[in-house]
């Protein structure tokens, strides 16, 4: 327990004795505030964490999330996985700030070895207190003197078998000072299944008005999730259909193939590698990955899952990997209500990315919008799990709801849409919009792991 103030014992004096030792006092208080003016400071500064977004290596359960811990409520905590190390909560401030004194109230499951860190950006850290034998109740750091936006909490070694757990992070200090905040959003249009043989002429072609809308909406980039090219992904059929619509933005698009991409006559994806070219195969293959903000986009063909040598890519990319928030698309889904159903075929995929702390999986396949709850590999409601989304409504013929899986929150079938997802440094929410510009579901917000 680290405090910096203790109670005076009581005095037995008389009047003028008491008189005496009370003017001592103030004097020696005002003889260590000028001698320690930044203390003086500390002790005005306010609280500049309370209800800021906040997370986490881990959470022990949902019920005992990172939030908690920047409440304001003694009787709420956040506690991390039990008997792992290392472990972290984190805040961002929402602005750069100078850091002045940050306020510890430890559960019984405490710290032995950590340290305060503050940043910038997220990535680099600078440590502003270090505690190498700590025993757990309040520890309060003062005389710090740091900038920047983030402040973490970081251990490394647990007083007990059990996890990290704080009832109260508090961090005080003055907004401002820095450099303007990093916010790092941006827009992404997302769909699959995409473009049925059939052009604008035919008033029940959905495609060119997916395009219509998904041009619209100006993202920074877009994203398909399979089933480009209906129904053998020739490259006349992606010349003759795809390429009059969603064609219009290719160069900004990041596709990846679907298994209609792997039934045309010339040879497995030959007409989508022959349409988009080094747009599908940026690093010499068809899966690959790339950066944006504060985010690593990861983008798999889930038709060679059980070839080694992707999933050997995908953990020395993983490994990599500086960006603190993760998501990944490809074209079947371990999870989903549709006609396909549940496909266990990119189960090991999943258990990689849970492993690094992905937070998005994109799929097609299915020709419907689903969102589900985060969720563990073996399909296990988890506060740190994995948020998947079904979005196989960019054109081809819709798929009815047949079987509606666990942690299923939200399922659209019929009206034909996009994905339009918005990023931040820090976490990503996304509403599904359909052809005539209507919002058909909005997601919760959510916060990177």
């Amino acid at each position: 327990m680290r405090l910096n103030t203790q109670a005076p014992p009581p005095l037995h004096a008389s009047n003028r004795t008491v008189g005496v030792v009370l003017a001592s006092v103030l004097l020696l208080v005002g003889g260590l505030l000028l001698a320690y003016p930044e203390r003086a400071g500390a002790a005005a500064d306010p609280v500049i964490s309370r209800g800021k977004t906040a997370t986490a290596s881990s959470s022990e359960t949902s019920s005992l999330g990172p939030q908690n811990a920047f409440d304001g409520n003694a009787a709420t905590r956040w506690a991390s996985v039990e008997g792992k190390d290392p472990q972290w909560i984190r805040v961002d401030l929402g602005a750069d700030a100078t850091v002045s004194r940050v306020k510890l109230s430890w559960e019984a499951a405490y710290a032995k070895v950590y340290r305060v860190e503050i940043s910038a950006d997220g990535s680099t850290w600078t440590r502003l207190a270090n505690e190498t034998a700590g025993n757990g109740g309040t520890d309060d750091w003062t005389a710090l003197s740091g900038k920047g936006r983030y402040l973490r909490v970081y251990g490394t070694a647990r007083g007990t078998a059990y996890g990290y757990s704080l009832h109260e992070v508090e961090v005080y200090g003055t907004p401002g000072g820095g450099t303007p905040p990093q916010t790092g959003a941006f827009t992404v249009v997302a769909a699959g299944d995409i473009a049925a043989q059939c052009t604008a002429s035919d008033s029940g072609c959905a495609h060119p008005k997916t395009a219509a809308l998904a041009q619209k909406i100006n993202p920074k980039f877009y994203l398909t999730m399979g089933d480009n090219q209906y129904d053998d992904a020739r490259i006349a059929d992606y010349r003759a259909y795809y390429d009059k619509t969603w064609g219009a933005f290719k160069d900004k698009t990041h596709p990846i193939p679907g298994n209609h991409e792997t039934y045309d006559p010339a040879g497995s994806l030959a007409g989508y590698k022959s349409y988009f070219g080094a747009i599908a195969y940026p690093q010499g293959k068809s899966y690959y990955s790339f950066d944006e903000g504060n985010w690593h986009f990861i983008a798999l063909d889930s038709n060679s899952f059980d070839q080694k040598a992707q999933i050997d890519w995908l953990k020395a990319d993983l490994a990599a990997n500086g960006k603190q928030c993760i998501a990944a698309y490809w074209h079947h889904p371990l999870y989903s209500s549709g006609g396909h159903g549940n496909d266990p075929v990119s189960k090991p995929v999943w258990n990689i990315l849970y492993g690094a702390k992905a937070d998005l999986v994109l799929n097609g396949h299915d020709h419907h919008y689903e969102r589900f709850a985060p969720q563990d590999p073996n399909g296990k409601a988890t506060a740190d799990g994995i948020t998947e989304i079904v979005g196989g409504m960019g054109g081809a013929e819709p798929y009815e709801i047949e079987n509606v899986q666990p942690n299923s929150q939200k399922r659209i079938s019929g009206p034909y849409g996009v994905l339009k997802m918005d990023f931040t440094d820090s976490g990503y929410s996304w509403t599904y919009v359909d052809t005539d510009g209507k919002t058909q579901d909005t997601s919760p917000k959510y916060t990177c792991h």
